[in-house]
Formats: C-alpha cells, sequence, structure tokens
C-alpha cells in the first residue's frame, strides 16, 4: 500500500510540475491553441491521478470496514470474557469461604472429638481399681450393695453404648466433611485454573485490540492524506479548466478581432477601387481588383481517457477439515465457552472445542452435543494415534492452563488451526516456539 501511495505521489507531482512550467500565454491563434493542447493534457494527467486516489480510497475504506467488523468482535470478545472472568472471581471466592466454614467445622469437630476422648479416658481410669486392667465385670463385681450393683450396671452400660455412639456419629460426620472438603478443593482448583486462563486471554485481547486501533488508526490517516491529495488534483484541475476556459476565450477574441480587421480591409480595398474606378473612367477603363482573404482554423485533438473496471477473484471454498475454518481467519474472536449458539458462530466467536466440533459439522461429521462439547470430550471422540503417525485431520492438545486445555486440527506441515485466544481462529506452528512446549503428544484421530 505503501508503494501504491508513493507512485501516486510520485506521478501527481510530475503532473504538477508540468503544469507550473506552463509558458505565459502566447500571442497568436497557433501559439494558443498548441498551449490549449498542453493544458488539455496536462488535465488528463491530473483527472487520472484522481481516479487513481478514489480507487485507493476506495481500498482503503474496503479495509477499514474488515478492520472495524473484526474490532467490534474483539470488543464482544472481551466483554464476554471479562463477564466470565468476574463471575469465575465470585464462584472462587464463595467456594473459599465455603471451604474456609467445613475447615472450621472439621476443626471443632476435631476438638469436640480431643475432649470427649479425655472424658472416656476419665471415666475408664474411675472405673478400675489400683491403676490395673480392670473388666467391665470387675467393676460390677466391686459394688457394696445391690442397689451399688444396679447403679455400677446401668453406668457401665449407658458409658459403653453412648460413647459408642458419640464415637460413630463424630467418625462418619468427619469422613463426610473431609469428602467436602475434598470435592470443593478440587472445584476451586478447578475454577483457579480457568481464572487463570481468563486472566492470559484478556491480556492477550487487550494487545491485539491494542495492534487493531493502531492499524484502525494508520488506516485513517492514509485516508486523510488521500483525501487532501484528492482535493489538491481537483483545485488543480479546477485551475486548468479556468485556464483552458481563459484561452478558448482568448482564442475566440482573437479570431474575432482578425475577421473584423479582414472586413476591414475589404470595405477599405472596396472604396479604393471605387475611386480608383471613378478616375479610371475618365482616362480608359480598366479591371478592378478585389482581395480576398480566408484564415485557417486549427482544433486541438481531445483526449479521452478510458476506465479500467475492476475484476473480483473467484471465492474459494474449503472442501475438507483441514481447510473448512479459513473463512474464520481474521474474521473471529476467541469467547470463553463461545461458539454453542447459532448466534456465536454467526459472529465467528468461539473457543477452541467449539470450533472443532463447527468445523467437523461442516463436513458431516457430528462430535457430540453441542452444548456439552470440552477438550474432555474430544480427546475421547476417536482413535489415539502416536504422534510420529499425525496426518492432516488430527486432533493435536496442548497443556496450556491445564492438562489437555488446547486443542486444534493439524493441518500438515508441522501446523495447526484452531481458535486461539490470542487471534481468534487461526494457523499456529506447532513445530516450534510456544505451542511446541505446549503440545503433549496427544493424537486423536476422529
Amino acid at each position: 500500500m505503501k508503494k501504491k501511495m508513493l507512485l501516486l505521489n510520485t506521478t501527481v507531482l510530475l503532473g504538477l510540475g508540468g503544469v507550473l512550467s506552463t509558458p505565459a500565454y502566447a500571442s497568436t491563434i497557433q501559439d494558443m491553441e498548441s498551449q490549449k493542447s498542453q493544458i488539455q493534457n496536462q488535465r488528463q494527467d491530473v483527472q487520472s491521478n484522481i481516479k487513481a486516489a478514489s480507487d485507493e480510497l476506495t481500498s482503503l475504506q474496503a479495509e477499514q470496514d474488515q478492520m472495524k467488523a473484526q474490532l467490534e468482535r474483539l470488543t464482544i470478545a472481551e466483554e464476554e470474557n471479562n463477564k466470565k472472568a468476574q463471575q469465575t472471581e465470585a464462584d472462587i471466592k464463595e467456594t473459599s469461604k465455603q471451604v474456609e466454614q467445613l475447615e472450621k467445622e472439621i476443626k471443632l469437630l476435631q476438638e469436640k472429638l480431643e475432649k470427649r476422648n479425655d472424658i472416656l479416658k476419665d471415666r475408664a481410669r474411675s472405673l478400675q481399681e489400683s491403676g490395673g486392667n480392670v473388666e467391665y465385670l470387675q467393676v460390677l463385681l466391686g459394688s457394696s450393695s445391690f442397689s451399688d450393683f444396679v447403679d455400677r450396671a446401668l453406668a457401665v452400660s449407658t458409658i459403653v453404648d453412648a460413647d459408642r455412639g458419640i464415637l460413630k456419629e463424630t467418625k462418619n460426620m468427619q469422613d463426610e466433611l473431609k469428602t467436602k472438603q475434598a470435592d470443593v478443593k478440587s472445584k476451586l482448583a478447578s475454577l483457579e485454573d480457568m481464572k487463570a486462563e481468563l486472566d492470559e486471554m484478556t491480556v492477550q485481547l487487550a494487545a491485539q485490540k491494542k495492534q487493531k486501533d493502531a492499524l484502525a488508526k494508520e488506516l485513517k490517516d492514509k485516508e486523510a492524506k488521500n483525501e487532501e491529495l484528492k482535493a489538491s488534483l481537483q483545485a488543480k484541475d479546477s485551475s486548468l479548466a479556468n485556464e483552458q476556459s481563459t484561452l478558448e476565450q482568448n482564442i475566440k477574441d482573437q479570431k474575432a478581432a482578425e475577421e473584423a480587421a479582414r472586413k476591414a480591409a475589404e470595405q477599405a480595398a472596396k472604396e479604393a477601387a471605387k475611386k480608383a474606378a471613378e478616375q479610371a473612367q475618365k482616362a480608359a477603363a480598366a479591371p478592378a481588383e478585389q482581395a480576398d482573404s480566408s484564415s485557417a482554423k486549427a482544433e486541438a485533438p481531445k483526449a479521452s481517457s478510458n476506465d479500467v473496471a475492476p475484476t473480483s477473484a473467484p471465492v474459494p471454498k474449503a472442501s475438507n477439515v483441514v481447510t473448512v475454518g479459513n473463512r474464520w481467519i481474521g474474521n473471529s474472536a476467541y469467547v470463553f465457552g463461545g461458539g454453542r449458539s447459532q448466534s456465536d458462530i454467526s459472529r465467528g466467536l468461539f473457543d477452541c472445542s467449539s470450533f472443532v466440533h463447527w468445523a467437523y459439522s461442516q463436513v458431516g461429521v457430528n462430535l457430540g452435543p453441542l452444548g456439552s462439547v470440552s477438550t474432555e470430550t474430544l480427546k475421547h471422540a476417536g482413535t489415539q494415534v502416536s504422534s510420529s503417525q499425525m496426518q492432516p485431520g488430527d486432533l493435536v492438545f496442548f497443556d496450556t492452563y491445564k492438562k489437555d486445555g488446547h486443542v486444534g486440527i493439524y493441518v500438515g506441515g508441522g501446523k495447526f488451526i484452531g481458535a486461539q485466544s490470542s487471534t481468534g481462529v487461526a494457523i499456529a506452528n506447532m513445530s516450534s516456539g510456544y505451542w511446541k512446549q505446549k503440545f503433549n503428544g496427544r493424537v486423536v484421530r476422529i
């Protein structure tokens, strides 16, 4: 594009240089006709440059429109991802409170259990005699009376049954709380993983939007400069048109003056001839001579310019799962959990697993319910093959924010296509750099 603008500006400068070197008006009609022809040629060049500037503006506008559409997608994606991040943060806080409460309850139960253990020990010691190992039967037989015997029997029975029940109940509650705590901690770990991915994605999207904004500004600046150039060319064309009109008027005035002079000369000749004839009558008859004059008219050739209608190349159509997603390159944005509704798909809002699901659906392969598709479901959707046997169309998995956290479609040559968090749908290199480090070797053939 810079080369086009440079060529356009160079052409305009050459054209304007010719205009500035135009000589002053000549005095003869022939010179003025020649000068008029030069101005017409210069106008033709200027008008050609105006058309080139207009074509450039049209091209810039098309690029700007495409860029605006992509910026709108990125804005939507950023808003959706921020909402998801905020919800995830709220879930993390709530789950953290649940974990904290459960830990408090477990601590209280443990303290209660310790106290009950101390009570049981005291009771056991109170039922023992002389510090020996006294059985419950010995405790009963050591009663001093029948009433004492009954009291002791009831006490032993109550202690044994009550403590056993308390221990069992406490143990069950403790096991239940530990199970709940493990479940909540597992959920918390999953939420934190999602938060890590969303944080990274938000940073990448912000960087991408900044880059797109800079490009949009560059296009806008070019558009302004081209508009200014076009206005300058139009002003010069108007100036040349005025010069041409002035020349044409001068030529017309000059021709009128010459015609008047010719007629005056003819009249003078007639009068002179009449006078001569009168004098000659006295002497002898003599033929009268009349002067005849003519003038030639020159017309400058008119120049014309031919516009070449632009042609548009046919839009290639995807024929398989490897290339069907190319239509979204540069026209999509990554949204966590996106691509699971027709509205999202029509706007090009995908995450990695929903894009894979969409791509295969375009070639007639159903990878399960769209609403529940994930990297976890996709890695069990086909047959595991060795990475050394990888071929185009296979699913490839990467360890990003978690194990198998990202998936794409291998296209060959060490590259894959997928919905990437930083670029939307794009082809990335998995044989070097970031994706080589993240590739875990899992390959699934559908």
